[in-house]
């Protein structure tokens, strides 16, 4: 069975996307900064969602990405295929050509698994996981750690700034 981080991280970054975009165009080197993320990766990932049409992007001063639809209107299973990926339990892909282009003997269980995956993912929206207190609390401590690292990094510019004069 494969998800990969694509997927992972693709669902990571929405998730951020979704807790912060009240305040505006959220920037995606804030989401790689509190999800410990590459930026040049959620470039990525980030120009596969506009381009199937999950997040809008905007230019300038204030600028970044925002929702491109409701998050009731987005399931987990969207995002992970928009970023190319699926989750797939058997060994062919669901081509049926697991055993010297034959079906293999268990091809059907795991195609079955993999229609139980997709149909759980599916079922779970953006808005269901926003709402979920433990994506609330961890997305809060996320906030306030790098509040206070940009402040303690603000401290210390200042402080080299003063030592200058």
């Amino acid at each position: 069975m494969r998800l990969t981080t694509k997927g992972r991280y693709a669902v990571t970054a929405m998730v951020d996307l979704a807790l912060h975009a009240s305040a505006g165009p959220v920037r995606l080197a804030e989401i790689a900064e509190r999800q410990e993320l590459s930026l040049a990766y959620l470039e990525q990932l980030f120009a596969k969602l506009r381009r199937n049409e999950l997040v809008s992007s905007s230019r300038g001063p204030g600028g970044g990405y925002s929702l491109a639809r409701a998050c009731e209107a987005m399931s987990v299973a969207d995002i992970i295929e928009a970023v190319d990926e699926g989750v797939d339990a058997t060994n062919c892909s669901g081509k049926s050509n697991c055993q010297d282009g034959h079906t293999c003997l268990t091809h059907h269980l795991w195609d079955d698994l993999t229609q139980q995956i997709h149909g759980f993912l599916s079922g779970i929206s953006l808005a269901d996981l926003v709402a979920r207190r433990e994506m609330q609390s961890v997305s809060a401590r996320q906030d306030s750690l790098l509040a206070a690292r940009n402040a303690n990094e603000a401290q210390v510019l200042n402080i080299a700034g003063n030592a200058k004069t």
